[in-house]
């Protein structure tokens, strides 16, 4: 997600870590429920679309997607959420981003997924430009990735299972225990210094924010009244 460089500002990148139905929805053709995951499908073709763009075709717009703390463009806090320093960088995130997305995206929706996905991710960046500054000695301080936005997906898709059915009761407890684990290796990991992952420095700062932003999601729209669809 974030990396420190040395050098101008062309060096060459490493590594990081409800819709409504009608009447003319797709089906899954599997007796003709609506499908689930445009959502999930959609963000993995943009993530993979930004690579190759990037590293493939080496457009010259590929590093003006990047998240660059010193001079934030608007658009960067977006865009960096798409963006990936490496394959194995790519693959790691997508890997997990189809997993949980699905899950939340079956759970919740389409627009749920997208929305999750962005509010988490841009909160992760906004964590990791106050906390992680600039950069020092000459560095340059870059953060781009899905894999905060993937922490917030972690959270929102366990704590929306949680519920007092015992099946999801027990879904939520395993994958709830995924999560503390791999929430507890990213804080010992970021006091212990950091871990590299190809060249660069892993920004576990935003892994930690972008999982915190879906606990806050969910609080808040556990927060709100709920709809009890009684007529006035």
């Amino acid at each position: 997600q974030g990396r420190r460089r040395q050098g101008g500002p062309r060096a060459a990148p490493t590594a990081q870590a409800a819709g409504v139905g009608n009447a003319t929805a797709p089906v899954n053709g599997n007796g003709g429920a609506p499908a689930r995951d445009n959502g999930v499908f959609l963000l993995l073709v943009l993530n993979m679309g930004v690579y190759i763009a990037d590293h493939v075709l080496k457009l010259p717009v590929g590093e003006s997607m990047y998240l660059w703390h010193a001079h934030p463009q608007p658009w960067q806090w977006v865009t960096s959420l798409f963006a990936h320093g490496s394959w194995g960088h790519l693959s790691g995130n997508m890997f997990f981003l189809y997993v949980f997305g699905r899950i939340l995206e079956e759970q919740e929706g389409s627009w749920a997924l997208v929305f999750t996905y962005l509010l988490c991710g841009v909160c992760a960046n906004v964590a990791s430009v106050l906390l992680l500054g600039h950069g020092a000695g000459g560095a340059t301080m870059v953060s781009l990735g899905a894999s905060g936005a993937v922490f917030g997906l972690f959270t929102v898709a366990t704590l929306a299972k949680i519920s007092f059915n015992w099946k999801r009761l027990l879904e939520s407890v395993i994958l709830g225990n995924f999560v503390v684990e791999r929430l507890w290796q990213e804080g010992a990991m970021q006091l212990g210094g950091g871990a590299m992952a190809g060249g660069a420095m892993v920004n576990h700062i935003a892994h930690i924010a972008g999982a915190l932003a879906g606990v806050m999601l969910i609080m808040l729209l556990n927060s709100l009244p709920k709809d009890d669809g009684s007529a006035a």
